[in-house]
């Protein structure tokens, strides 16, 4: 590992103990007809752990995330995934003819649905808004919502589908600092699609890219968050160049790397 750049590439071997991975993919293959969408991907990720996964459009991203969201299946591949799961998407997905609340507690179990969707709305700084109505909320509002569902369940796994690419600069900025205090607080282990590699460096623990249904490349974080500016440049331009991007790659805005 570089010391200086605070990032390790996968040919770096650390010998410590690894918990049990919550994910764990072997040699999973997807084929649309004749068209091979992912190959013989394998995968781990760990309890906890905060994964960015970076591809060009087609590589396989979506595909890989239906899957271990159970939107797909999986039948006779070495998949597993844990069953407590839930996916955050690009588009918030509520309900517009329920309110807040009641979109938050779909689908929970027990007789405390209003109780809990108060916590989870709280949690994201929306607890004044629980009986407003999805059109009135703004974008990031909207988002912060979409969250409160997912984490409402206490997921083992949360698995977000580039949530803020609608968002404007500065929210998609607080949106980074509230899904990170938020993962500090319930600890899921979190796998975000994204086109941002400036929202990938500054969220991740890990960063892999994808390319035509392989990971093609990975690298660790190992420096605080809010101290990744002084070799966020340099890793940019490495994960562009597996990316087969320049500065004007899809989706790449440059954004404050948000503080641990």
């Amino acid at each position: 590992m570089d010391a200086r750049l605070g990032f390790s590439t996968v040919d770096t071997i650390v010998h410590h103990p690894h918990p049990e991975p919550v994910v764990r993919l072997r040699g999973f293959t997807r084929r649309f007809g004749t068209n091979t969408i992912i190959d013989r991907l394998d995968l781990d990720i760990a309890p906890g752990e905060f994964i960015a996964l970076l591809g060009r459009s087609g590589s396989g991203k979506t595909t890989l995330l239906r899957t271990l969201a159970g939107l797909d299946e999986a039948r006779g591949q070495d998949v597993e995934v844990p069953d407590s799961r839930a996916v955050v998407f690009q588009d918030a997905r509520l309900l517009p003819w329920k309110p807040v609340w009641k979109n938050v507690s779909l689908g929970l179990k027990g007789d405390n649905g209003r109780g809990r969707a108060e916590a989870a709305l709280k949690e994201v700084g929306l607890g004044h808004r629980l009986d407003a109505w999805p059109l009135t909320l703004s974008g990031g509002e909207a988002q912060r919502v979409a969250l409160a569902r997912a984490l409402v369940r206490e997921p083992q796994l949360l698995l977000l589908d580039e949530p803020f690419a609608a968002l404007d600069a500065l929210t998609r900025y607080r949106m980074h600092d509230l899904v990170l205090s938020l993962w500090r607080k319930h600890r899921p282990a979190v796998l975000i699609v994204t086109h941002d590699v400036e929202e990938a460096i500054a969220l991740a623990d890990r960063v892999l890219v994808l390319d035509q249904g392989r990971i093609v490349a990975e690298e660790r974080i190992t420096a605080p968050r809010g101290e990744r500016t002084s070799f966020a440049a340099r890793l940019r331009e490495k994960l562009l160049s597996h990316l087969g991007g320049d500065d004007h790659a899809e989706g790449v805005v440059p954004f404050p790397v948000a503080a641990e």
